[in-house]
């Protein structure tokens, strides 16, 4: 219980204050002094072609002798090293197998990258060299794996469009030979109605890195309807000498076209022959096909499926 008084007296309490104010004050000052400390700076190179390894047994580390605060040397307590971009097109000479740094020419970039903070005593080594590999590349077209199915009355204007219609595949020669094509994930879509904005993975074989890895695949989506319409039929590649009654003369289309498109449509855009060369022994009716129709119209058909024809 007197224990117990004491501690509760004011006095004590004060000084107890004024001890940690005290100790507070000497973790300040100390981490106010200069110390010196070796680190190491690992060296990260950008911009590299996308064919370049970096071997193994490369050495891409500097020893730096640095001296600095010890507020600003705190971080280097639970991780001795900091990483240092090399940008691979203006700081490093490329040669046929290596990369080589020349630190101390380069000592500025160094020091940039590290801060005003620190100062640089030393680096270690004075030149570094980076060995590399290059692996075979080739471009390949990208085949679009997808299955959409869209809202009653909409489908897409034109086909979809990627971002990219071919990439590069980079890896040995061996497997390089092998591919033609590099497939996308399946885009996976239900009840479309509107536009169609998506990136998509593309599937990269064992052993190969594609670049790039991803693309956008996009669809403008509208509302369609049906139209009808009928025009005359061509008989083409008739020789002169030949003449012929065919029935009917006239063939009705049936047209698949987005609402914007539709009163645009005419007759005159739409060509239907038939091909007299197709005819075949006692054969007595053509085949027609549509020859010509806009570029608006998604699809289009026919009701007649066969003309009839006699000689005269």
């Amino acid at each position: 219980m007197k224990i117990s008084e004491y501690f509760k007296r004011r006095n004590v309490k004060r000084f107890s204050i004024f001890i940690a104010i005290a100790f507070l004050f000497l973790i300040i000052s100390k981490f106010s002094n200069d110390y010196k400390q070796t680190i190491d700076l690992k060296v990260n190179l950008i911009n590299t072609e996308d064919e370049i390894i970096l071997n193994d047994d490369s050495l891409n580390t500097i020893d730096a002798l640095i001296e600095a605060k010890g507020f600003a040397l705190i971080p280097f307590v639970f991780e001795n090293s900091k990483a240092v971009d090399l940008n691979v097109e203006e700081d490093v000479v490329t040669t046929q197998d290596h990369y080589v740094f020349d630190v101390q020419k380069h000592r500025f970039l160094i020091e940039e990258q590290l801060g005003s903070s620190y100062k640089i005593l030393s680096l270690k080594p004075d030149t570094l060299k980076l060995s590399y590999s290059t692996r075979a590349s080739k471009y390949v077209p990208v085949v679009l794996k997808a299955d959409i199915g869209f809202a009653a009355g909409y489908d897409i204007i034109g086909n979809y469009k990627l971002s990219s219609d071919s990439i590069k595949v980079v890896g040995s020669s061996e497997k390089i030979k092998t591919i033609k094509s590099i497939a996308t994930t399946e885009l996976t879509l239900r009840e479309v109605n509107s536009n169609i904005d998506k990136n998509i993975k593309l599937e990269a074989p064992q052993g190969i890195e594609i670049f790039p890895s991803t693309i956008k695949v996009k669809a403008e989506v509208k509302r369609f309807t049906e139209g009808t319409i009928e025009l005359p039929i061509a008989i083409v590649n008739k020789p002169v000498d030949v003449e012929i009654n065919y029935f009917p003369k006239t063939v009705t289309i049936t047209y698949y076209v987005d609402l914007d498109s539709y009163n645009t449509i005419k007759a005159s855009d739409f060509r239907v022959e038939c091909d007299y060369t197709t005819i075949s022994g006692n054969q007595s009716f053509f085949v027609p096909k549509i020859v010509e129709k806009p570029e608006s119209v998604k699809r289009a058909g026919l009701k007649q499926k066969r003309i009839d024809f006699i000689k005269l």
